[in-house]
């Protein structure tokens, strides 16, 4: 069964840790989770699951994101539920509201994650980061010229 959550972005400042302290916004994990379009796949994550029967399934954020994680930093299953545990920046990308000390699923839950999250899928989420990342670029570098232009126009009249 999936259950869906909300799959908004959490802000940054939102992930509560202890004592005040606070995310860095320039940290790779803050920074990546902004580039992937997770709404964008988690209605096909979800037909994955009966509607009726079985446990509430992890979300497709906690699944595509821990074996991201596992893949970046090139760990064993136990190893990458230890690091998750252990690390907030890593909660915080896998959309957790606040850290927690105990581990958010067992090492045994990624095989699951990767027979549900197939090369196929993962391939079609980098194509979309890859595109919208340079969508955005390119509308930087638009924005950017027609400012120019416009300095331009204004020193000449």
């Amino acid at each position: 069964m999936y259950i869906s959550t909300d799959t908004v972005h959490k802000e940054v400042e939102d992930f509560q840790l202890r004592d005040g302290f606070h995310l860095d916004q320039n940290n790779r994990w803050v920074i990546l989770s902004k580039l992937i379009p997770w709404c964008d796949f988690e209605q096909q994550y979800a037909s994955c699951f009966d509607e009726k029967i079985g446990a509430p399934a992890k979300s497709f954020r906690v699944a595509l994101g821990s074996l991201l994680i596992q893949q970046i930093l090139n760990l064993s299953d136990r190893e990458t539920v230890e690091q998750i545990k252990e690390n907030p920046y890593l909660q915080y990308f896998l959309g957790l509201n606040c850290y927690q000390y105990k581990a958010p699923f067992d090492s045994s839950t990624l095989v699951y994650f990767r027979k549900r999250i197939n090369r196929e899928l993962i391939e079609t989420i980098n194509r979309q980061i890859v595109k919208e990342t340079l969508e955005e670029k390119q509308e930087k570098k638009t924005h950017k010229l027609s400012k120019k232009k416009r300095k331009t126009k204004t020193k000449e009249n």
